[in-house]
């Protein structure tokens, strides 16, 4: 069977893509994420301890209920975005992409020869081999690379990262971005409005998608970020979820 991505048709479309995000390396946790009805969940192997076993568990876990998974890897490393691809999973979010060199090794290390230099197995990904042929037939046109701009160099460079060949969008990351410029967490700095208009204005104007993280649970944060022109939006964490719910239970409950 050849992949065939949804995600990728709404990006392709400029829909809209609403997914979440997975801290907890536990089954259970990723089934009842999936469930929900999001597009798409991202399992995170940058700022977590989730290994490579932990991941097979978690995408068979997620794509059981529809949702395509993507990976935040750890960084942008062809050894590291090659396994999680062998792994099964349908796209990668690369953090900390500053330039349009480094956006096009992201691109090259997601794809098979020739677009790409993606090393050729017979994993998870391909059914062990089974289905190697369709895999490797559509898979270059069906991944989804995503570059993480998090960095003042990086809004410097955004037209030329944008434009790199086979990058499917950004992913705007506000704390990051923030603590590059010395204003952490500032979000209404006037240096921050700024550069976040100018990635917004040349990654809508390329017809690619922009993504941002909505860490809390609020649909009116989502929905104000979608009416900003946002289409890749990740709706909290799976631990945020968790602590925000149960405090206020208990808080509802003593009042």
């Amino acid at each position: 069977m050849k992949v065939q991505s949804k995600v990728k048709q709404k990006i392709r479309k400029g829909e809209l893509c609403l997914g979440s995000w997975i801290m907890m390396g536990h089954l259970a946790v990723a089934e009842i994420m999936a469930q929900a009805g999001f597009d798409w969940i991202t399992v995170d192997m940058e700022h977590t301890d989730i290994d490579y076993r932990q991941l097979q568990i978690l995408l068979a876990g997620i794509r059981a209920y529809g949702p395509e998974v993507f990976v935040r890897v750890e960084d942008n490393n062809p050894v590291a975005i090659k396994r999680v691809l062998d792994c099964g999973a349908g796209g990668i979010i690369v953090p900390l992409v500053n330039s349009g060199e480094e956006a096009e090794r992201a691109v090259k290390a997601a794809k098979y020869p020739p677009e790409g230099i993606r090393g050729i197995s017979l994993g998870r990904a391909s059914d062990y081999g089974n289905n190697f042929d369709d895999y490797f037939e559509s898979i270059n046109r069906e991944i989804v690379v995503i570059a993480q701009i998090e960095h003042f160099k990086a809004v410097e460079e955004i037209e030329n990262i944008i434009s790199v060949d086979g990058l499917d969008g950004v992913f705007l990351g506000p704390y990051d971005l923030s603590g590059s410029m010395g204003i952490v967490a500032q979000f209404d700095h006037p240096k921050m409005r700024e550069a976040r208009l100018k990635v917004k204005k040349a990654v809508l104007q390329a017809g690619k998608a922009l993504g941002i993280h909505e860490v809390q649970p609020k649909a009116r944060a989502v929905q104000a970020l979608c009416e900003e022109g946002f289409n890749f939006i990740a709706c909290s964490i799976d631990t945020i979820f968790l602590s925000t719910s149960t405090k206020k239970l208990v808080q509802d409950i003593r009042q």
